[in-house]
């Protein structure tokens, strides 16, 4: 069974996606950490995040790079926004996570792509929304908890940013699939989430 979990930053849906792996014990995969990975080395070698060439030239990183710290952090994420607008680094990266969509048994994806791009014939699609404030308000909550003092207005505005960038992109835009079961969290707790996320799949695989 592949499941696939897009949905635009903070809504809720890598925690979901952890989830539904743990309850079908099937593999998972963030598939924005491959993004933020290609961004934090281009960070990390002081290349042009706007530049598609040296970004194609970081694909090729090296897969101790995914349990790096650093790839969760603010900047991150931000460079993996910006890098993953690049059509040939998402083309270059595309291969990669069908593979491991099309394992034996399956897997859980999660991602902005993942229901129109990578894995089109998923048997479940879920995308999980909420609203800007509410995940602006998540995110600054995390962020303060590790010790940033990062505004919740600059967040707030960072997320509509992204929000706009995954959008408007010419390549792979964020956009709900057309078969996707919708979850919007911007009302529920982590556990609630959790819930109506299984309930769903479920419902899918009785249908």
């Amino acid at each position: 069974m592949i499941i696939a979990v897009d949905g635009p930053a903070a809504s809720g849906k890598g925690t979901i996606a952890r989830a539904l792996a743990r309850h079908y014990a099937l593999p998972h995969l963030d598939t924005g950490l491959l993004y933020r990975a290609v961004g934090q080395a281009l960070l990390a070698a002081g290349g042009d995040l706007d530049d598609e060439a040296a970004a194609l030239a970081a694909c090729a990183f090296d897969d101790a790079l995914l349990a790096d710290p650093a790839l969760r952090s603010e900047a991150a994420g931000a460079a993996a926004s910006k890098v993953s607008a690049h059509p040939l680094v998402r083309a270059a990266l595309v291969q990669r996570q069908r593979d491991f969509a099309n394992q034996p048994g399956g897997a859980v994806l999660d991602g902005r792509d993942i229901g129109t791009v990578i894995a089109p014939d998923a048997d479940v699609k879920l995308f999980v929304k909420a609203t800007p404030t509410v995940r602006a308000r998540r995110r600054h909550t995390e962020m303060s908890r590790a010790g940033s003092t990062m505004s919740f207005d600059r967040i707030l505005a960072d997320i509509r940013e992204r929000d706009r960038r995954d959008m408007m992109r010419a390549t792979a835009p964020l956009r709900q699939a057309d078969d996707a079961l919708v979850l919007d969290t911007s009302f529920l707790d982590v556990n609630a989430a959790i819930h109506r996320a299984i309930d769903l799949v479920e419902r899918k695989r009785a249908a």
